[in-house]
């Protein structure tokens, strides 16, 4: 039995892909573009592996994809690969709607032509797994009742509208086809593996560094925070269990501001790694005007996954960010291997000239 899985050495993908290696004597095909955000080094332990087979390639590249389900005939496709940052889309939305509308539909079009070959039983037991975002559904007032798998899109972001469309895409191809589809809606992840440019990563890398640790507006921007792991588990529970055609809100249960996430990282980092001169790391803070559109709060109502599947997460936050932090101190090979130009020259297109002082 194999897998295919896009976007594996990404953020959420690699953690999935260590996961279900470590999980599964399933076979998993593993297809990532590698652009800046996919690292092979994430996924080194599984240097020789057989169970793991990495192929570099774009799911927009229709033959490949077509050649690879022929030749590993997998009874599940699982799609990660995505461009997933808010502001790289506002820079750059050109290349959220190449990879996240096109590149989806190109995708299904290889998927539904494999799927329609196969004989009945192979037909009944195959799945296809979109892995999308809460983001498609907007923001909520600091009074509304969190995102449920019925609320209305309202994406505010080239990037939230771009997962939006392939959200749509994804529905069509079940309801137009046939093909078995499930697609799950994520709030925000943290966790290992997470590159650098994201909230809390970026935190924990400037800290170190003695650099500003930047922070939009007023830091009041709420988000539901989901550790990687967790999001892992429910996706595997949705592909074994979940209904076709449905959809799935994944949720940590811990809506919390920015600006707390970002002194709980410093508070850590002072616990575990003090400042040689001994003042805390939140002194680094500094305020940036925010980002545009920026949507004030995002909240999961995970009950759906709960009730039907029995999912729920298995870290709180103060477990998962302490195995975060943890981590990040761990691995600064890691960190300093995905720190290339192209990441440096990312941080200074988009924070310097921000009012409020940034230091590089």
């Amino acid at each position: 039995m194999t897998i295919l899985v896009t976007g594996g050495a990404g953020f959420i993908g690699a953690n999935f892909v260590l996961d279900w290696v470590s999980q599964s004597g399933e076979t998993i095909i593993n297809l990532d573009k590698l652009t800046y955000a996919g690292n092979l080094q994430s996924l080194a332990s599984l240097e020789g592996n057989p169970q793991h087979v990495f192929v570099q390639g774009d799911i927009g590249d229709g033959p490949l994809v077509q050649r690879l389900l022929a030749e590993y005939q997998p009874r599940a496709v699982l799609n990660f690969a995505a461009e997933s940052h808010v502001d790289r889309s506002i820079h750059g939305p050109q290349a959220f709607v190449e990879t996240n509308v096109v590149g989806t539909f190109q995708l299904l079009e290889a998927v539904r032509a494999y799927w329609q070959g196969l004989g009945e039983a192979e037909r009944g037991a195959f799945r296809f797994l979109h892995v999308s975002t809460d983001e498609v559904y907007g923001s909520l007032k600091a009074d509304e009742p969190a995102f449920t798998e019925t609320h209305q899109y309202q994406p505010n972001s080239p990037y939230s509208a771009s997962k939006a469309a392939s959200d749509h895409l994804v529905r069509s191809y079940h309801h137009t086809y046939g093909l078995p589809v499930l697609t799950t809606n994520c709030s925000n992840n943290y966790g290992p593996l997470h590159f650098p440019e994201k909230l809390i990563p970026l935190m924990i890398v400037n800290a170190l560094a003695g650099k500003a640790l930047p922070v939009y507006g007023d830091g009041q921007q709420i988000r539901d925070w989901l550790y990687v792991k967790d999001h892992c588990s429910a996706i595997r529970r949705v592909l074994d269990a979940g209904t076709v055609g449905e959809v799935y809100n994944v949720g940590g249960w811990n809506e919390q501001p920015n600006l707390d996430i970002v002194n709980r990282v410093c508070a850590l980092l002072d616990e575990l790694q003090p400042r040689a001169d001994g003042k805390p790391y939140a002194q680094q803070i500094t305020y940036v005007t925010d980002r545009p559109g920026h949507d004030r709060r995002y909240a999961i109502d995970a009950r759906k996954l709960e009730r039907e599947l029995g999912w729920k997460p298995a870290e709180t936050f103060d477990t998962g960010i302490r195995k975060t932090v943890q981590w990040y101190l761990d691995n600064a090979a890691w960190v300093e291997g995905v720190q290339s130009g192209s990441y440096r020259e990312w941080v200074e297109t988009n924070y310097t000239g921000r009012s409020g002082k940034y230091e590089k």
